[in-house]
């Protein structure tokens, strides 16, 4: 075969590609296969993504939202069941089934009957499958025979492309069923087709940051995410603080400490990641057994937990220990960075601990708290032996905790300050503007950085603050910079003037609790705003969105969610119950399938037991707020240009089989 000259280049010019993709692809029979499928493939509807944000360690709402993909599982069992004219209670108990499957099965088992036992079997089985060959429509059988069980794929794979109508195979489909129930398998048939559901429903899960604090179990969702089949993460506020702590981050772990015991959430802390309080809790006690606790009892939500009076004690003592300590961490940080100009913000050096006074914008304040036992008014910042003896050791465990470092390495594998897929942009807080519509500066060790350029180095400092050499320069910057990256004023994951820890805890005048907000959040109504952020990040035209969440929406004072002409979508209503007060909702959640993306808002989930048991769902309305002019293919969306990138390699590898450039091999091959 004579090639062009134009094509003997890119062969040349691609040769050491090919010659590894010869390995997979070792003849052109094997080769041109592969390249019908990757184009067929193109012709696939778009799947679907799913995203949340804000979870704030409300472990069971979390749950919930993702079993029921923010309603995508209701739907298709409606779609299925309608077939049958099933009531809507019919329709939930069946969605409660494919949500907890282990939990939900012994109990609709219990309620049949012995003799009615075996036809439910066989008619819930039957709907499932159903139900799986719809889900699985947008995928091809291969990528479907990928996500099915080692040790019963080939049953499945068999049932899911069965034609029931074929009377040659009829009685055989009818045996598979019938064995699997005779042979105590039918519990686990029913457990494996809820879980492929839930699995083919949703290709993408996008976390568009903070799923730390506040909330009882972060760990658990860090859990949950990292047995997900294809998520990412865009970090938090609350995420990039828990991985200044992993990091070793003094000042990191304080703050952590400090938000936990806030809110008594030492169950995270203890059991969920196995971190060592008890010098910490011999320190306060000793120290502290004597002050009055009344302003330093953590906000526990008693109406999940009571708490008794002798652990919310120890909470607040050590709370008011590790808030000591870190505003004298804060202090030392801010004088290591200047660039971070928070010089205003080293509190514990401006208290006058005379008269038991602060001064904040020119106003003297009389504190709420005067006891500073551990604090020398000639020295504020220097921690005691002791303080620094308890940072040492809650340095080192929770570096030792191998749990804590396995989840942070998954947030950094998976996560980053922004991403853009598929014409969307996400990112947790906000893009650092001015009020005319620019894009706020800011300088970092004599280069400043503004736009996209400002998230890039965010992000590259806050790898270093874990990735870099031990005691090197560039790991303390880092690691202070994730510090940074949780309250600095021109933060793209905080986007307020001030973290204002201090003046809550201590001033009593509400007006110095005030943070205020970026100019981002006062000009994002603006579709210009939108246009011009997007076009920072390459998205020009219609059918962009950028999403975000870090600012619950109020949405009982009327505040909307969508901002920016429809372009900008701020999805965090509030997951967390401290929120549900304010916000009047429990979470928004987005869903962009092949033809509309969609707003879910969701009401507040009760409890996991009372939807196992009663079938209680999370009511969630939907609303469409795109709708794409034509429905979308694989061809039209980023995931699509690894398919178009492989077809066309492999015509390429054809074209060098074909002029004798490369030898095919005379081994058996296949593709993937």
């Amino acid at each position: 075969m004579q090639l062009t000259q134009e094509k003997q280049e890119l062969i040349q010019k691609n040769l050491r590609y090919l010659q590894l993709l010869s390995q997979e692809y070792p003849t052109i029979a094997v080769a041109a296969s592969e390249v019908i499928n990757q184009e067929a493939v193109l012709r696939l509807p778009k799947g679907t993504e799913h995203f949340m944000s804000d979870l704030h360690g409300e472990n069971e709402a979390f749950r919930h939202v993702l079993n029921s993909a923010s309603g995508v599982i209701r739907e298709k069992v409606d779609a299925v069941l309608a077939q049958e004219n099933a009531t809507p209670e019919e329709c939930q108990e069946f969605a409660t089934l494919i949500y907890y499957p282990e939990q939900k099965l012994p109990l609709l088992k219990a309620a049949q009957g012995e003799e009615n036992l075996d036809y439910w079997y066989e008619h819930t089985l039957l709907r499932l499958i159903e139900l799986c060959r719809l889900v699985s429509s947008k995928h091809t059988r291969a990528r479907v025979r990928r996500c099915l069980p080692n040790e019963c794929a080939h049953i499945l794979d068999e049932l899911l492309h069965a034609h029931f109508e074929d009377h040659n195979k009829e009685m055989y489909y009818d045996e598979i069923i019938i064995s699997m129930i005779e042979n105590g398998q039918a519990d686990n048939f029913i457990i494996h087709f809820c879980k492929l559901i839930k699995r083919l429903a949703v290709d993408k899960l996008h976390i568009v940051g903070d799923l730390y604090d506040r909330g009882p179990r972060p760990d658990r969702i860090v859990d949950t995410l990292m047995n997900h089949h294809n998520v990412d993460i865009q970090w938090g506020n609350h995420d990039t603080v828990w991985m200044g702590a992993a990091a070793g981050s003094p000042i990191c772990i304080a703050t952590v400490l400090k938000t936990a015991l806030s809110y008594a959430n030492v169950e995270t802390l203890e059991e969920g990641y196995g971190l060592n309080l008890r010098r910490l809790g011999q320190f306060a006690d000793e120290v502290y057994g004597d002050c009055d606790l009344s302003i330093w009892m953590p906000k526990g939500d008693n109406s999940r937990f009571k708490f008794g009076h002798a652990s919310l004690r120890r909470s607040a003592l050590m709370h008011i220990a590790i808030s000591v300590i870190m505003f004298k961490l804060e202090c030392q940080v801010i004088d290591r960075n200047p660039d971070f100009q928070m010089q205003d913000r080293d509190f514990i050096r401006r208290i006058n601990y005379q008269d038991g006074t602060v001064k904040v914008n020119g106003i003297t304040h009389f504190l709420r708290d005067t006891q500073f036992p551990t604090v020398d008014p000639k020295d504020p910042a220097r921690l005691t032996e002791r303080e620094a003896y308890v940072m040492d050791k809650l340095v080192e465990s929770f570096r030792e905790s191998e749990k804590l470092q396995r989840h942070v390495r998954f947030m950094y594998k998976v996560g980053h300050v922004y991403h853009v897929e598929n014409g969307n942009l996400m990112f947790h807080g906000c893009m650092p503007m001015t009020m005319d519509g620019e894009f706020a500066e800011e300088v970092f060790d004599g280069k400043s950085y503004r736009g996209k350029a400002l998230f890039d180095f965010c992000e590259e400092r806050a790898r270093d603050g874990y990735f870099a050499p031990e005691g090197s320069p560039e790991r303390q910057k880092g690691q202070d910079f994730l510090w940074y990256l949780w309250c600095g004023k021109l933060s793209p994951i905080f986007g307020r003037s001030a973290m204002t820890t201090f003046e809550h805890l201590y001033i009593s005048d509400k007006s110095t609790h005030t943070e205020e907000p970026n100019a981002y959040y006062k000009i994002y109504d603006d579709v210009a705003v939108a246009d011009k952020i997007l076009a920072e990040f390459g998205l020009y035209g219609e059918g962009h969105h950028i999403v975000n969440g870090h600012v619950p929406v109020k949405v009982v004072k009327g505040e909307s969610p969508v901002k920016g002409g429809g372009k900008i979508l701020v999805i965090d209503g509030g997951f967390c119950r401290a929120y549900h007060d304010r916000t009047g909702i429990a979470g928004y959640t987005l869903v962009f399938n092949s033809r509309t993306l969609s707003l879910r808002t969701h009401e507040p989930f009760e409890s996991t037991q009372k939807a196992i048991e009663e079938n209680v769902d999370i009511h969630s309305d939907s609303r469409v707020i795109y709708e794409c002019p034509r429905r979308l293919r694989v061809k039209d969306v980023d995931w699509g240009t690894h398919h178009r990138d492989l077809a066309d390699g492999l015509k390429l590898l054809m074209d060098a089989y074909r002029s004798g450039i490369l030898k095919e091999s005379t081994r058996p091959g296949c593709g993937d």
